[in-house]
């Protein structure tokens, strides 16, 4: 009997430390604690070190290093152990003592009685404030209102319109966690970038966002430190930045002596490992040498003035105190011909700085690479300009504040000077006094010409071959303005050709044992360079209906693409009638290749699956919102997904992608429908309509095969569904949606996250383009577990029984399709 009371205890005792919540009917007193659902979090009160006083706050649970991310009353604590956090009468989040003196409220406008809210703890170390009344919504988040630490799927914002900007605060000091002098947040204007404010005066920065990294991160690994950031920008005003990472003991924090550290515990040490500390060093103070003055922290002075500046104040600047910074020594031609120096003489220059973090205030310009540095030269307030592929044509105005000489990373800065300061070459009288001098100096001059003349015929037949291939883009794009316009920005000499000896060298000559793949445009090769560079070459197939149209389309469209999400290519070959494309090698090939395979898909966890479907939307976004171009992908399906050694997506194949300037509209009309079978969105494949909705659609199926391990025409004649979209639809009218999931994967720990996922794919394939979500809304909808979802409406289901995915839609061409993954184009109906 004594035993079934004592087992009976320890279970009562179990259930009680399992509570996620506070209700206004259970409060927690001060020796009280409340744990996240899968006990990742823990809420309740405690002191600091070397402070008595008892705060209210989150911490990581099952660590003993207690390490807290949140505090509640962190300026006004609790002067004994009476604390009681509660709900209050109004239905706030209160702290209170004994004498029910209120310490800390969430104060929000809740419309609603304290017995219908309650706080939860998430697992994502979120204390949230809801009800019964709110649809699901938050009344308030602690990730609104965080203190030091920046956890996942929190988001730093800001927002011009209302003013509002989310930051995170350090604590007074290690004993004190009242609000210190550091903040750390989002700064919009005018391009996206992570500052850390003393006292509001910036003392460090990020450099700006290009799309894919901040760009001014010293001497460290920029892919490994970010490849999990994602920055939202609604074009508006408002600018948002938040991190996802598989581990959730893993955060930044911003420390009382304004560092910055990302930190992830150590399970063996027992401890919390440093992985990233800034500043880095004494360069990384925010305009350390003052203007148009660059720092490198391995040269004694740290400070020096860049090529055609000097010192404003020499007395200082030999003294170690660089603030006052440099002053031009020649004025530009502008400035000349403001001081009535004639036209202003001859036209100034530009000088090229390597692996520079990019100045303060950076500006961006839609300008071409051609265009970039005349745009700058036109504007006699532009100081210097950059242009990259990944973020194009960015130019600074004014002084050029905090600079920084890099080993790795950072940008090319071309800075402006007048035509006097550009380095001319040294004109050095050369006396021969010695016949075997003389003649030395002919035989190498002789081998030099020889060698030079070589060279030049080389360029030239490159040139020659560049040319042709121009020329031959040019008459395919004729019809297509965008695409002609991109094609006249490239120099001839840029373009990534290569010889098709060499690719057929390095394929064994395009031998079978080296064949990785097929598709529509043709057979896919493993292919290895003489440096032993793995690449993929892509050769175009005879019998394709595809040609020089879709290669010129994927050159213009990828080359200018950088994103971690995005397959590289690497170059192209047109020689006779030979048509290749070159990208890097990715080893796990495609992501049809695991997800349809009975052995392989075993491979692909849940966690695996949700990161890859992540990586897919961040690489569509990049395409719809971030890049400098607007791409519609127009043909995204698993077979067009591909695997790094790390199972990370790379969207690739641009064969048949669209592109839009910024003042285009948002959807377009084709005569000629391509893509393929089942994913398709119905306004595309029936009217040739299509917009970045089209790909929300596909990306829908996409998401639907990845949750289920099915192929979207997979279902049989004998099945009660005609396709997986209906099959999705069925199950989640009947309320089983997470049925849906493959059962080699399916864990019920991940059931609410695997239904969430099911419901925003339906959002996705709904039949009106309106009604589908943006790829940035469903990034959002995937990083927040606990927002409210709209009902999706019935998908349309345009695939019918017994047309393939890969069958093309053009009934009448019956162009053979060698698989599954090939190209298909249509007539509009």
């Amino acid at each position: 009997m004594n035993t079934f009371i004592l087992l009976l205890l320890l279970l009562l005792s179990s259930s009680c430390f399992a509570v996620d919540r506070i209700t206004f009917s259970t409060p927690i007193k001060d020796s009280e604690t409340i744990v996240s659902d899968k006990g990742m979090f823990m809420f309740g009160f405690f002191s600091p070190v070397d402070s008595t006083g008892r705060y209210a706050g989150i911490w990581y649970n099952n660590i003993p290093v207690q390490t807290v991310v949140w505090v509640a009353n962190k300026d006004n604590p609790v002067e004994d152990m009476s604390g009681v956090v509660s709900m209050s009468e109004d239905g706030n989040l209160v702290v209170m003592d004994g004498r029910r003196r209120v310490f800390w409220s969430t104060n929000v406008s809740v419309s609603a009685s304290a017995n219908s809210t309650w706080a939860q703890l998430l697992d994502t170390g979120n204390l949230v404030l809801q009800g019964t009344e709110n649809d699901g919504e938050f009344f308030w988040e602690s990730f609104r209102n965080p203190s030091d630490s920046y956890l996942p799927r929190m988001v730093l914002e800001s927002d011009a319109r209302t003013g509002r900007t989310i930051k995170i605060t350090s604590w007074k000091s290690p004993s004190d966690p009242s609000p210190g002098n550091y903040t750390a947040g989002l700064a919009a204007d005018p391009l996206p970038e992570v500052f850390i404010w003393k006292d509001g005066v910036a003392v460090w920065r990020t450099g700006p966002w290009n799309g894919q990294i901040f760009i001014g991160f010293p001497d460290v690994d920029t892919g490994l430190f970010l490849n999990e950031f994602a920055l939202n920008n609604d074009n508006q005003g408002k600018v948002s930045v938040s991190y996802a990472n598989d581990s959730g003991k893993y955060h930044f924090k911003l420390d009382h002596e304004g560092y910055i550290s990302q930190k992830s515990w150590n399970e063996e040490k027992k401890n919390w490992s440093v992985e990233l500390k800034l500043p880095k060093t004494e360069c990384d103070e925010f305009g350390k040498c003052g203007q148009f003055a660059s720092c490198n922290p391995r040269r004694k002075p740290l400070c020096r003035c860049i090529k055609g500046f000097e010192p404003k104040n020499y007395t200082e600047w030999n003294r170690g105190n660089w603030t006052s910074g440099c002053r031009r020594r020649a004025p530009l031609k502008c400035e000349r011909r403001n001081n009535g120096n004639g036209n202003g003489g001859e036209e100034d220059g530009f000088l090229r700085l390597k692996k520079m973090k990019a100045p303060n205030s950076t500006q961006r310009s839609d300008a071409n690479e051609q265009e970039c540095p005349r745009s700058c030269l036109q504007n006699c307030s532009c100081t210097a300009y950059t242009f990259d592929r990944g973020y194009g044509c960015m130019f600074w105005t004014g002084s050029l504040f905090d600079m920084q000489e890099f080993r790795v990373n950072g940008i090319d800065l071309q800075i402006r000077l007048a035509n006097s300061e550009i380095k001319k070459p040294n004109k050095l009288p050369v006396v021969v006094t010695i016949p075997v001098i003389g003649g030395t100096f002919i035989i190498v001059f002789c081998i030099l010409f020889a060698r030079r003349k070589a060279t030049k015929r080389r360029e030239a037949e490159k040139d020659r071959k560049a040319k042709l291939v121009f020329e031959r883009m040019e008459a395919f794009s004729s019809g297509n303005p965008t695409q002609a316009h991109l094609i006249n920005q490239a120099k001839l000499k840029d373009l990534p050709l290569f010889e098709f000896q060499v690719l057929a060298a390095a394929t064994d000559d395009f031998a079978l044992a080296n064949k990785i793949g097929q598709g529509g445009f043709g057979p896919v090769y493993k292919g290895k360079m003489e440096e032993g560079q793995e690449i993929a070459v892509k050769r175009l197939s005879r019998a394709s209906g595809q040609g020089l149209e879709e290669l010129v389309n994927e050159v213009v469209v990828i080359s200018k693409l950088q994103h971690r999400n995005l397959v590289r290519l690497l170059g192209c070959c047109i020689e006779g009638e030979e048509r290749l494309l070159v990208y890097e090698f990715m080893p796990k090939k495609s992501l049809d290749s695991y997800l349809f395979d009975p052995l392989k898909q075993k491979l692909l966890h849940w966690k695996t699956r949700f990161r890859i479907m992540e990586g897919i939307c961040r690489g569509l976004l990049y395409l719809h919102r971030d890049s400098r171009l607007r791409i519609i992908h127009r043909d995204l399906k698993p077979s067009n997904i591909l695997l790094d050694e790390h199972l990370n997506p790379k969207i690739s194949d641009f064969g048949l992608a669209r592109i839009f300037h910024g003042n285009e509209d948002e959807a377009a009309n084709t005569r000629r429908v391509v893509g393929t079978y089942g994913y398709m969105s119905p306004e595309y494949a029936m009217e040739g309509l299509f917009s970045e909705k089209s790909d929300v659609f596909s990306l829908g199926v996409i998401l639907l095969e990845i949750i289920s391990g099915r192929r979207s025409s997979s279902f049989h004649k004998d099945e009660e569904t005609t396709n997986l979209l209906a099959y999705a639809w069925k199950l989640w009218n009947e309320g089983k949606a997470s049925e849906l999931a493959d059962p080699a994967v399916y864990d019920e720990g991940f059931e609410k996250e695997i239904r969430r996922c099911v419901h925003i794919s339906l959002l996705c394939v709904q039949e009106l383009a309106n009604d589908r979500p943006s790829v940035s809304t469903v990034i959002w909808m995937l990083s927040n577990e606990n927002s409210d979802l709209p009902e999706p409406k019935q998908p349309a289901f345009i695939a019918r029984k017994g047309v393939s995915d890969a069958e093309s839609s053009d009934r009448s061409s019956r162009k053979a399709s060698i698989n599954n993954a090939s190209i298909t184009a249509v007539t509009g109906r």
